[in-house]
């Protein structure tokens, strides 16, 4: 199992030149968990997704639906204070700092290509393509 954040989640759905690491990700660890935070900011992307005219509303719903089929029983909260307390201790978004808390108490990794998160939980978070490689 894995942590994804929001913006991997994206680039599964959406063309990027990210997505080639994150379907071979999904191949290689298809057991992913995420805060239930990554609902509201999956569709945020995907409406700034419409909103520049590269998606229309029916292929957004459609993604989300998608997303969140495979998100099932793989959503969990946090805890509010090893939230703060890690946004606290970083430069980070509480909302980064949730994939980060949500990894920890998993014990696992958490992939994302946020260079900040990476920067400050180096044995947490990692790329995908890191993860790909391996150590």
């Amino acid at each position: 199992m894995i942590v994804v954040d929001t913006n991997t989640l994206a680039y599964l759905y959406l063309p990027t030149a990210q997505t080639a690491d994150v379907v071979a990700l999904l191949h290689k660890d298809p057991a992913w968990a995420a805060p239930l935070l990554w609902r509201s900011e999956f569709r945020n992307v995907l409406i700034a997704y419409v909103r520049r005219g590269v998606i229309d509303g029916d292929t957004a719903l459609a993604i989300q639906l998608q997303a969140e089929q495979q998100m099932a029983e793989s959503e969990y909260s946090v805890s509010s204070v090893d939230v703060l307390t890690l946004a606290a201790e970083t430069e980070c978004s509480a909302y980064d700092c949730e994939f980060v808390s949500l990894a920890k108490s998993l014990g696992v990794k958490l992939i994302t290509s946020d260079r900040k998160v990476i920067k400050h939980f180096p044995e947490t978070a990692m790329t995908a393509r890191s993860y790909l490689i391996g150590p």
